[in-house]
């Protein structure tokens, strides 16, 4: 519950009349202080007035005085500038490493506030202030959205910050590696970044004019062109072409692939086995010469679309890998469910000849789904990063604006806010709602939850 006395002091839930230390002087808060979520005292640079007199420096927060000494602050020099400890429980005296006794302010968290933190705590339900949110302006709620969608992207930038550090602040490198992670929609996402950290983007524009040695490149790279790892009836014409090319670079460029025990494969549909998406991506690099350069310099969303909007029928047409062909059952037939180069048919234009040659084939044409999710998970955030770390705006609110441009993603999260009617409106909007669900949802940080508090405050009020 310390946290809860954090709230009351952060928001000034004080009681009705003056406040008093231990010592008997007249507490006037002027201003609460920063909260302090690293260590150190809870709140920095608070203002108060003891008796009149002006006091500016930092406020300690503890349920019982004695937490004190159990956190062994008395040792600890950082505390010698506390110029008042707040407490619920007074069981005590604290006095900081120079011997002194900071004023000691008793404050109670309100019986109401007590019991509304607690039953969101306790809900069951997702999300755990789902019975409260119709009583929430719409305006806050799109504030806090906004918020939390920038709050997303700075996450994601804090990724593309170490990697910058890793290659000596090489924005391309970097680039590919965020690029390769977005590649691995969710079950290889690691493995995706560790293969392109093993890969130095000026060694593929070396050979982009021939995409099958990228190509080669990439997979021999993954672990996907050993003997050991494809069984000898798999081993086509393809493969064997694949492996005499890599061979040749390898030697070249000194490279060591991956362990191919980084790739999953269980419950893959055939579009998202890593032999398909490593096929793209070499498309990407080769034939479309996709460089950070080209995101940088371009102004309109839809020609980094046109970037992104590769297309081939080859081998990768009707294989999902090596030695074998794509069969889509009628499960996968459905247009929602796999890439086509068909895809805006509705069933009925179908045909019985179409559905045959279908089974037979698929086109390794990135979707439209799947180009807004690539678009989402690395080319905006690497933008924002780019403009954070530059200083310039310019960068920063494009990657907003193309964010707001993109429809909503689809998946049982944003599903579970539109019940309980938040809907969202854009990528900028379904990304806030993820965020709020993995960083205060599931971990009940209600209490810096702007829903959380909005409700929390009018409950003690």
């Amino acid at each position: 519950m310390e946290q809860l006395l954090h709230y009351v002091w952060q928001h000034r839930i004080f009681p009705l009349g003056t406040l008093h230390t231990d010592q008997g002087q007249v507490v006037e808060v002027i201003d609460p202080g920063l909260h302090n979520t690293d260590a150190g005292p809870d709140f920095f640079n608070a203002k108060i007035r003891l008796d009149g007199q002006l006091w500016v420096g930092n406020v300690e927060i503890h349920l019982h005085a004695t937490d004190w000494y159990r956190h062994h602050h008395e040792t600890d020099i950082h505390y010698n500038n506390v110029v008042l400890h707040v407490v619920e429980t007074l069981d005590g005296v604290a006095r900081n490493a120079a011997g002194n006794a900071p004023p000691q302010l008793q404050l109670s968290i309100p019986d109401t506030l007590r019991s509304s933190f607690e039953a969101l705590q306790q809900e069951a339900q997702y999300p755990p202030c789902h019975k409260v949110i119709p009583d929430i302006p719409a305006l806050h709620i799109h504030s806090w959205l906004d918020a939390l969608a920038r709050e997303r992207l700075q996450q994601k930038t804090e990724r593309i910050e170490r990697w910058l550090a890793q290659t000596t602040d090489d924005w391309e490198r970097t680039f590919f590696i965020t690029l390769a992670r977005a590649f691995g929609f969710g079950k290889n996402t690691d493995a995706f970044e560790l293969w392109a950290a093993t890969i130095d983007p000026q060694h593929i524009g070396k050979h982009r004019d021939n995409p099958m040695q990228v190509e080669a490149f990439f997979f021999g790279q993954a672990g996907l062109l050993d003997e050991h790892t494809t069984p000898p009836e798999r081993q086509d014409e393809h493969f064997h072409r694949l492996q005499q090319e890599y061979q040749f670079l390898q030697k070249k460029f000194n490279l060591t692939p991956i362990s191919y025990a980084h790739w999953r494969f269980l419950r893959l549909r055939p579009q998202n086995f890593p032999h398909r998406r490593l096929a793209q991506l070499a498309l990407l690099y080769s034939t479309a010469q996709l460089n950070f350069s080209k995101i940088k310099t371009t102004d309109r969303l839809e020609e980094v679309r046109k970037l992104l909007k590769i297309k081939t029928i080859d081998y990768w047409s009707t294989h999902y890998r090596f030695g074998e062909k794509v069969n889509i059952t009628a499960k996968y037939a459905d247009k929602s469910k796999i890439e086509t180069s068909a895809k805006t048919d509705t069933e009925s234009e179908v045909t019985p000849q179409q559905r045959a040659k279908r089974a037979k084939t698929s086109s390794t044409e990135l979707s439209d789904a799947t180009i807004d999710l690539l678009l989402i998970n690395a080319v905006i955030p690497i933008l924002f990063s780019y403009g954070r770390r530059h200083s310039d705006e310019t960068f920063i609110e494009r990657a907003i604006e193309w964010l707001e441009s993109i429809a909503p993603e689809q998946n049982a999260i944003i599903r579970e806010w539109k019940r309980v009617d938040i809907t969202a409106q854009h990528a900028a909007d379904s990304q806030a709602l993820l965020h709020l669900k993995t960083r205060y949802c599931d971990r009940r940080d209600c209490l810096r939850c702007r829903l959380g508090s909005f409700y929390l405050r009018h409950k003690s009020t």
